[in-house]
């Protein structure tokens, strides 16, 4: 955090989950302004009453528009890039927005940071974007293809672009835990889709923690993992019954659009070629160029000895482990003092 003092930082998608959290943190680390953009007045409103602090600094705009996003990057010297369409089933019937927003706005908020001169540049990505099945996967694939590229034309004192790359990060907008906890609120059955099914559980201080890790130790074109315990959905379903003392049933509906089994953070071929820094993996650029001809002959046979890294192989929680995990969260210790209150 003290590399942050002194610094004007720009958080894209800044009222979402992650830009909150992120302002939280760094808003009385030493930094000398922070930018939230987003497309959202409201939110930004509720943030802006919320906070009260003068160098928090709002931006309305989107990172389809290019010129909005100069507005706010000029004078920046970190950029955090969260905006995104996160949502499966909304940018697997809406995929061009998915594009729009995730390959396209991401390329110019890339840009953008190149053209001021942006000391650091830190994109978002997610497990979804290894061996994708669904639009938000493949956007955010193709997001961090487009963040390597630009990486692989820069030079030494250009803007040093990353990537970091984590699983679901529980109790953030839209993900499967307040909406298990708002079921059991209301009584209703809890609705899970595949029990077998398995995720990453992050908390969003930990993908904070990669965040700012990224910034402290990326080199041109890494893309930084955080290692993460899994849990099935029926497990954290019962964690989740077990905490609030709840015997609402558990209603299996099936899988949702383009929904996979489990989650994969890292392929054989990036593990071979990855850093393992303790907590997180750091995946090296591949800074080959156009030029084939010297790796026709060339082949990786220790590849095929690796397994890809994914939710189905790494740590498993038990149930009371999902519990402890749960509990950590300041917003289900909340919403478990409301509860407990209103009985």
């Amino acid at each position: 955090m003290q590399n942050l003092t002194g610094k004007t930082i720009l958080i894209t998608g800044g009222t979402g989950s992650f830009g909150n959290e992120l302002l939280q943190l760094v808003k009385d680390s030493g930094v000398a302004e922070v930018r939230v953009f987003s497309r959202d007045e409201l939110k930004q409103e509720q943030m802006r009453v919320r906070m009260k602090n003068p160098k928090v600094k709002f931006y309305i705009g989107d990172i389809r528009d290019r010129q909005s996003i100069d507005q706010a990057m000029a004078g920046v010297d970190l950029v955090f890039h969260a905006a995104a369409l996160k949502q499966v089933p909304s940018c697997e019937f809406f995929p061009m927005q998915a594009v729009m927003t995730n390959i396209v706005g991401s390329h110019n908020v890339i840009e953008a940071a190149i053209a001021h001169r942006v000391a650091s540049l830190v994109c978002l990505s997610t497990d979804k974007a290894v061996f994708p099945v669904n639009a938000m996967g493949m956007t955010k694939g193709l997001m961090e293809k487009v963040a390597t590229a630009a990486a692989r034309r820069l030079g030494e004192g250009d803007t040093m672009i990353s990537t970091v790359r984590y699983g679901n990060v529980m109790y953030s907008r839209g993900s499967v835990i307040p909406l298990f906890i708002e079921q059991i609120k209301q009584g209703r059955p809890l609705t899970v889709t595949d029990p077998n099914m398995t995720r990453f559980l992050l908390s969003l201080r930990s993908a904070i923690d990669l965040v700012l890790f990224a910034f402290e130790h990326a080199q041109q074109g890494d893309i930084f993992v955080r290692k993460a315990p899994a849990s099935t959905v029926a497990d954290l379903a019962q964690a989740l019954k077990n905490i609030f003392r709840s015997d609402v049933p558990i209603e299996i509906i099936g899988t949702r659009h383009a929904e996979k089994l489990f989650e994969t953070l890292a392929t054989s071929g990036e593990l071979v070629k990855s850093q393992d820094m303790g907590d997180y993996l750091r995946i090296t650029m591949d800074d080959r160029d156009l030029n084939y001809a010297k790796y026709f002959t060339e082949g990786e046979p220790e590849e095929a000895l690796v397994d890809d890294y994914t939710s189905h192989n790494t740590e498993r929680l038990s149930v009371a482990q999902v519990e402890e995990l749960l509990l950590s969260l300041p917003d289900v210790q909340r919403e478990l003092a409301n509860f407990q209150g209103a009985r």
